[in-house]
C-alpha cells in the first residue's frame, strides 16, 4: 500500500513503459476540465447579461408610466383650456353644430 502511494506521488505511472495510456487519460480530462470551465463561464455570462437587461426593463417601464401619467396631466380639458388662455383662445359659448352632407345619388 505504502510503495503504491509513493509511486504515484513520484510520478512513476508517467515515465514508466505503458504510460502511453495513462498520458492519453490525462489529457482526456484535461480537456473536459477546460469544457466545463468554458461553458461554467459562458453560463455566468449569460446570468449576468439577463440581470443587466431585467434592470433596463424595469427602467423602461417605470419611465413609461411617468411618460403615461404626463400624457393624461396634458389631456384634460382644464389644463388645455389653461393653456389656451395663456394664447389668448378660450371655450366657445355656443356648443357645436353638426353638418350633415346629403348625397346627390338618390
Amino acid at each position: 500500500m505504502r510503495k503504491g502511494i509513493y509511486s504515484i506521488l513520484k510520478g512513476k505511472f508517467l515515465v514508466s513503459d505503458d504510460s502511453f495510456k495513462n498520458w492519453r487519460i490525462i489529457i482526456f480530462i484535461s480537456v473536459l476540465a477546460i469544457v466545463m470551465i468554458a461553458s461554467s463561464h459562458s453560463a455566468d455570462q449569460k446570468v449576468y447579461e439577463i440581470a443587466k437587461l431585467t434592470n433596463e426593463v424595469k427602467e423602461l417601464r417605470s419611465a413609461f408610466v411617468d411618460k403615461r401619467g404626463k400624457l393624461m396631466q396634458l389631456k384634460k380639458e382644464s389644463f388645455v383650456e389653461g393653456v389656451m388662455k395663456g394664447k389668448g383662445i378660450g371655450i366657445s359659448l355656443n356648443p357645436p353644430t353638426k353638418i350633415i352632407v346629403k348625397s346627390q345619388e338618390q
